[in-house]
């Protein structure tokens, strides 16, 4: 990167910087005219200078400069007192418009220039971390990398604009308006510019400090940033070591730091502008003092001097600009080799290596030639091992951990690099190939292999997404808007390919197009072991039936035909929903609404803050009857939980009141019992907890018949009384219809799960395994479970499922060397056994290196590559 900023804006962004300059150019005439316009007001129409005795002047006369010949280009016109002062008025407002649109053609130019040449900037930087080799990337925090790229480069963008347009159109007004006042008055322009010259030295001067404050404030936020991330990262440890105090004197520690820098700047930052503004304010003490001085004694006009006060009073707004634009311009190149500080390195993959292409297939022998592998720390993971297999083989690398194996399997997939020796792939350097070839054509999974923010189908879909394969599928305005914004990415210096494209490589993954994605990516992923997970995500999913009709129309028969077999149980263990009937395993909320609450608004857990459902309740006299049943619920639970454990069972079963909300209602139900009224947010809270209540599962013997129909009743009024806009806020039940809000399985189920049943949910899953089969369902559940979201780096997922969710984006791949090092240690050895036999057999003719753990059977592989220490020791 270039260590200059100035360097880097000239040489990306020349043409526009001429284009401004020209502009800035064109604008200075029109800017001294509107300086000399007030003077011919002042001295002319207002106190009729060379209109004694009715006379008339003439104005408007064009001559060319005597270096273009002197002639007369416009005679101009004569006009009497009164009309020269509205013509003179009307041309200074004219100046006064065209100024404007000079300026605001001039800031739209930079602005347009500065967003371009940082979005060049912002690419530029993630491209270089994307070439960084595996070490540099080791090296480097995430969190700090984020924020240099959306916020530390976000002043730049601003700065490219004003790097030279703005010295030069500021410092053509400043100089225009200087050299103004000096044609009017010699003493008071040499006023002026001393004053200038002053704030021109000395401000900067004060200013430098302040600079080096900002670059500690910089290096400290970033590392703040860093610092955050890691307590994000590691949530999970800082809970299960109690050191969130620590975490938290630590990030005070750092903020003190940032406050005391901050506050730093604001005191001298501030001291600067009081002593900026006394300097700007001191000049007009001159010229009206030594002005009027001159203009009582006749040797200078009124009209010259209103024409330099008025020029004087446009001259400190372009000075402080200046004064601001040098500082910005120091501040910008501090933040500018910040930059290049953090994204430089020693190393970079050639961009070549990264041109999309179609690679060969790998063919012939691997061969690692007296490879010396080292860590960060110079200690050696191999040292001087020489190997070599057919790329066909399959191969084990077995050792004890950190012996080598783990170390030799990175090696060959190219994650890290050799301090001396080779790895070739038929006979050619493996660091000299392509990353098509590399990239695609052998599939790496490690134990901490990566998975994105994103649904499983997206993950597993990751290795195919090398380079356009067809075009985005554009209409007509759409289109055009896409060619602008492609020719505006290329104006940035941005890549040349449009992510609305179609991406996957359907060859690779063995289908024809888009609508046999799903069966082939379902293969792997039974191949990986994460088919039953991927089922059981389709249950629990959600889609929307219009998407597909299809689905939804057999779902539904799905739902007759689990209705039909669980009739033929010998007792319910289904309670299905009725609009005539109240469902006892359901909560009062859910009856009430009779559907599920798509959004907050009607969730069953804020029912009671609604105030429409509140003012139903309200007119049919049923907030009473709720606040008593919740009265009559906090009195027992608190009869029952008193002096237990916060981790007992009770807990669970009683799901609607936690541990730590026992105090609060302890004491609510004091004040009752003392005579004193809760306050609303009281009262709110304890029908809070009448809405949570089910007869079936509390079993308080707090809700008879009589309520029952009440609710009944006021669920119907609920829902015919609720406006359209509310109505679309609710997924209300239907035995005829598809309910978009409800996950699959509730849909089938279509109804709640009888409380004290013996093995009632396995009778369940017995049963809906059984219809889903009958049906051929499990396809369709198993596309709704691929869209399942695997949460930020996974998280959503557990880690064997991570793990096998990353083996199967490898098998995606279908690549010709497949390379798992230690991507199951989680799973237990039965489990990777069954995994690792189901890939080999169906990877015969295509290789496979696998790091073995302890005991694991060497039989299924050609060959195994013993290692210890570093060195071989042993191959079978």
């Amino acid at each position: 990167m270039e260590r200059r900023l100035f360097t880097y804006i000239w040489r990306h962004s020349l043409g526009e910087q001429l284009r401004v300059l020209t502009l800035i150019v064109l604008s200075l005439p029109f800017y001294f005219l509107s300086l000399n316009l007030p003077k011919l007001i002042v001295n002319g129409p207002i106190q009729g200078g060379g209109f004694e005795n009715g006379a008339s002047r003439t104005y408007y006369v064009v001559t060319l400069p005597d270096w273009l010949g002197g002639a007369q280009v416009f005679d101009g016109l004569t006009l009497d007192r009164m009309s020269a002062l509205f013509a003179l008025s009307f041309s200074f407002l004219a100046l006064v418009c065209i100024n404007g649109l000079f300026k605001y053609r001039i800031n739209v130019m930079k602005g347009q220039m500065g967003e371009r040449l940082l979005r060049r900037l912002r690419y530029e930087l993630v491209d270089r971390v994307l070439r960084f080799y595996p070490a540099r990337l080791r090296r480097t925090k995430p969190a700090e990398v984020a924020s240099m790229v959306k916020d530390e480069v976000e002043p730049l963008g601003g700065f490219v604009g004003e790097a030279f347009a703005t010295p030069a159109y500021l410092g053509g007004q400043a100089a225009t308006a200087v050299v103004f006042i000096m044609l009017q008055s010699v003493f008071l322009g040499a006023v002026a510019v001393g004053i200038v010259s002053i704030q021109a030295f000395l401000i900067p001067y004060l200013r430098k400090p302040i600079l080096a404050l900002g670059r500690q404030r910089q290096l400290t936020a970033r590392e703040l940033s860093g610092r955050v991330g890691e307590i994000v990262d590691a949530a999970a440890d800082i809970q299960a070591n109690d050191t969130s105090n620590w975490e938290r004197a630590d990030i005070t520690r750092r903020l003190g730091r940032i406050f005391d820098i901050r506050f730093e700047i604001y005191r001298r930052k501030f001291f600067v502008k009081f002593l900026n503004n006394f300097l700007a304010q001191v000049t007009p003490f001159f010229f009206y003092a030594v002005g009027g001085y001159y203009a009582i004694h006749g040797e200078l006009s009124i009209g010259q001097l209103v024409a330099v006060i008025a020029a004087y009073k446009d001259l400190p707004a372009p000075v402080k600009e200046l004064l601001d634009w040098y500082l910005e311009k120091q501040d910008a190149q501090i933040k500018y080799e910040q930059v290049v500080e953090q994204f430089g390195a020693d190393r970079l993959i050639d961009p070549r290596a990264h041109a999309p292409l179609e690679p060969p297939p790998l063919s012939g022998r691997i061969e690692v030639r007296e490879a010396t592998v080292a860590d960060d720390t110079g200690a050696r993971l191999l040292d001087g091992v020489s190997f070599d297999f057919e790329v066909t083989d399959h191969v084990g690398l077995a050792g004890p951990p950190g012996g080598g194996k783990e170390a030799a399997a990175a090696l060959i997939a190219r994650q890290v690099s050799v301090r001396s020796g080779q790895v070739l792939i038929a006979g050619q350097a493996i660091d000299g190939l392509p990353q098509a070839l590399t990239g695609r054509r052998i599939a790496y999974v490690g134990q901490e292999a990566y998975l994105f923010g994103a649904s499983l189908k997206d993950n597993l879909l990751y290795g195919l997404r090398n380079q356009p394969r067809g075009a985005a599928n554009y209409d007509g305005p759409a289109r055009q808007i896409a060619m602008a914004r492609q020719a505006e990415s290329a104006r940035a210096g941005n890549a040349p390919y449009d992510a609305e494209a179609d991406w996957i490589d359907y060859r690779v993954l063995g289908c024809d197009g888009p609508a046999g994605v799903d069966g082939c990516l379902m293969r792997s992923v039974a191949m990986a072991g994460l088919d039953a997970d991927v089922f059981r995500f389709g249950l629990q999913g959600r889609f929307d039936p219009d998407d597909a009709p299809a689905v939804a129309e057999r779902l539904l028969k799905a739902r007759s035909l689990f209705m039909e077999r669980e009739m033929r149980e010998q007792v319910d263990i289904i309670e299905p929903f009725d609009v005539t009937r109240y469902n006892s395993q359901a909560s009062i909320a859910e009856n009430l609404l009779f559907g599920v609450a798509i959004g907050q608004d009607y969730a069953p857990a804020n029912l009671s803050h609604n105030r429409r459902v509140m003012n139903l309740l309200e007119r049919e006299q049923l907030v009473q009857p709720l606040f008593t049943l919740g009265r009559g619920i906090a009195e027992t639970m608190v009869e029952i939980f008193r002096g237990l454990p916060p981790d007992h069972p009770f807990f669970a079963q009683f799901s609607f009141i936690a541990a730590a909300d026992l105090p609060l209602f302890e004491a609510m139900l004091g004040r009752l019992d003392g005579g004193q009224a809760l306050n609303p947010e009281q009262r709110l809270k304890m029908i809070g907890l009448g809405f949570a209540y089910s007869e079936a599962r509390h079993r308080l013997g707090l809700l008879d018949d009589a309520l029952r129909q009440r609710l009944l009743a006021a669920r119907a009024l609920l829902r015919d009384s609720l406006p359209q806009s509310e109505k679309a806020k609710i997924a209300f039940y239907d035995a005829g219809a598809y309910n978009e809000a409800a996950s699959v399985e509730d849909n089938i189920l279509f109804g709640r799960i009888v409380y004290g049943v013996p093995s009632a949910q396995q009778r369940i899953e017995a049963i809906l395994l059984q219809v889903i089969t009958d049906l051929n369902l499990k396809g369709d559940i198993a596309r709704i479970g691929l869209g399942f979201s695997a949460g930020a780096a996974g998280k959503r997922l557990t880690p064997s499922q991570r793990q096998r969710l990353a083996l199967a984006r490898a098998l995606v791949k279908s690549p010709d060397l497949l390379i798992v090092n230690g991507a199951l240690a989680v799973l237990d050895p039965a489990a990777q056994g069954d995994i690792l036999r189901r890939v080999l057999d169906a990877r015969k003719g295509r290789g496979v290196v696998w790091t073995l753990g302890p005991g694991q059977d060497h039989a299924p592989f050609d060959r195994v590559i013993g290692f210890e220490g570093g060195r071989l020791a042993g191959s079978a």
